[in-house]
C-alpha cells in the first residue's frame, strides 16, 4: 500500500509522464519509465546504506539538493509548457525524456528522497544482511512503482485522444507545465 500511494499519486515524475504519455506515446515514454525506476531502485539502496546519514551530518547538503532539484523541475516545467503542439514539432526539438535524464533526474526529486527514506525506515529489517535487506526493499518498491507510474502514461495516452486542435495541445502542455512547476513549492516549503 505504500509504494502504491507514493508511486501512484501525483509528483514530478508522474506529471512528467502524463505529458510525454500524451505527446509521444507509452513506447517512446518507455525509456523515462525505466530511467525513474532504475534510478529510484539505486537511490534507495544508497540510502539504505547510510546516505541519509549524510544529511544529519551535513545539512547543507540536502538544502543543495533541495534548490538544484527545484531550479532542475523549474526548467522542466518552462519545456514542457512551452512545448508546441505536434503537428508543429520541430523533429531535432520533440522528444521524451531519455533513460539517463530520468535516472539523473530522481537524485533531485525530492520525492523520491522522501519516498525512499520512508521506505527504509519503515521497511528494512533490522536483522540479516544489510545489502540483502536494502535491494529487497528497494526491489519490493520497484516492483509495486512501475504498473503505478504506468498508469500516467497511458493516462497520457488517453488523455491525448482528446486534444485535436493545437489550440487543445497548448492549454493541455501549459497545464502540465504549470502543474510541473507546482511541484516546487512543496520542495521550497
Amino acid at each position: 500500500m505504500f509504494s502504491v500511494s507514493m508511486s501512484g499519486t501525483p509528483g514530478p515524475n508522474n506529471v512528467m509522464l502524463t505529458a510525454s504519455g500524451a505527446r509521444f506515446g507509452y513506447r517512446r515514454t518507455l525509456p523515462h519509465i525505466l530511467g525513474i525506476l532504475a534510478g529510484c531502485m539505486t537511490l534507495f539502496t544508497a540510502l539504505a546504506f547510510g546516505a541519509g546519514a549524510l544529511f544529519q551530518q551535513f545539512a547543507w547538503l540536502q538544502t543543495g539538493l533541495k534548490w538544484v532539484g527545484a531550479v532542475y523541475l523549474l526548467y522542466l516545467a518552462v519545456q514542457i509548457g512551452t512545448s508546441p503542439p505536434p503537428a508543429l514539432d520541430d523533429e531535432d526539438r520533440a522528444r521524451p525524456q531519455r533513460f539517463w535524464e530520468a535516472f539523473v533526474f530522481q537524485y533531485v526529486n525530492p520525492k523520491a528522497w522522501v519516498m525512499g527514506m520512508a521506505m527504509i525506515a519503515t521497511f528494512m529489517p533490522q536483522t540479516g544482511p544489510l545489502w540483502a535487506n536494502a535491494l529487497g526493499v528497494a526491489l519490493l518498491g520497484e516492483l509495486v512503482a512501475f504498473p503505478c507510474i504506468s498508469f500516467w502514461a497511458g493516462f497520457g495516452m488517453a488523455i491525448s485522444r482528446y486534444l485535436t486542435t493545437p489550440m487543445q495541445w497548448r492549454i493541455f502542455n501549459g497545464v502540465m507545465g504549470l502543474m510541473t512547476a507546482g511541484c516546487v513549492l512543496f520542495i521550497i516549503y
